[in-house]
């Protein structure tokens, strides 16, 4: 049986904090009927693609701001749209473009590159506005103090972050992506032991749009987020973005 680990600890403001870690972040450019595919079903592809661009965009000024280690961009389909080349301009960060035939695959090959020159490595998506730099840096203590893996689970069944010490193969083989059973075969795989951080919640549908804007006041949330927010009908009419008049 798997053992879980219980973590206890605080943040502080030392600058890179894990230089021995790396930090993956998958995105996809964003392009209009490639991204947010769920939710551009309510409010279009062109309000899905300012949506995505949005929450990539406070992913990356949450994760550089805190310094906790070097960070990879991992680009889908490639590393050469315009939007990767500006977070490359902007923040301090690796672009490295995703391989493999499914998700599993895509992963498995970050953490090879990873592992190769760092200790332990954690990898995350573009669409959690709750993920915290506190919530990053339980998993990189983790990891550092020898547990050999750590996950943060999603609300929807999936996982927000995976961490690993080595890159354990099967946790990315035959795995029902994109359904509520991730999580739980994902951890049944995990035969060395793992810590479990609190479940936390992602944009997928129209839904968690109106969520967003219920907890915005419990969350820091960047500029361009606030945005998007301020777009979204009151909850009486059906939920959409309202569409501003091109001039």
């Amino acid at each position: 049986m798997p053992i879980l680990y219980a973590w206890s600890g605080s943040i502080t403001a030392d600058p890179m904090q894990f230089p021995e870690a790396r930090i993956l972040l998958f995105c996809r450019a964003p392009v209009a009927g490639q991204v947010k595919t769920r939710l551009a079903r309510t409010i279009g592809n062109e309000a899905a693609v300012r949506w995505h661009r949005a929450l990539a965009e406070h992913c990356l000024n949450t994760i550089v701001p805190a310094q906790l280690a070097p960070l990879q961009l991992w680009c889908s389909p490639d590393i050469h749209a315009e939007f990767f080349s500006r977070q490359q301009a902007q923040f301090s960060l690796t672009l490295h473009g995703q391989s493999g035939p499914d998700l599993g695959a895509r992963m498995s090959h970050a953490f090879d590159v990873a592992l190769d020159d760092a200790e332990y490595a954690l990898v995350i998506g573009s669409d959690c506005p709750a993920l915290s730099a506190d919530y990053l840096y339980q998993a990189l203590t983790a990891l550092r103090d020898g547990i050999p893996a750590v996950i943060g689970p999603a609300e929807d069944g999936g996982y927000v972050m995976l961490g690993q010490r080595r890159n354990h193969h099967p946790l990315f083989e035959d795995i029902p992506w994109g359904t509520d059973a991730v999580f739980e075969k994902t951890c049944q795989r995990m035969d060395d032991g793992y810590l479990a951080l609190p479940p936390l919640w992602d944009i997928d549908v129209v839904e968690d749009l109106q969520r967003l804007k219920q907890e915005a006041d419990c969350l820091p949330l960047s500029d361009e987020l606030k945005a998007c927010l301020s777009q979204i009908d009151k909850p009486l009419n059906p939920l959409s973005l309202v569409r501003k008049k091109r001039e």
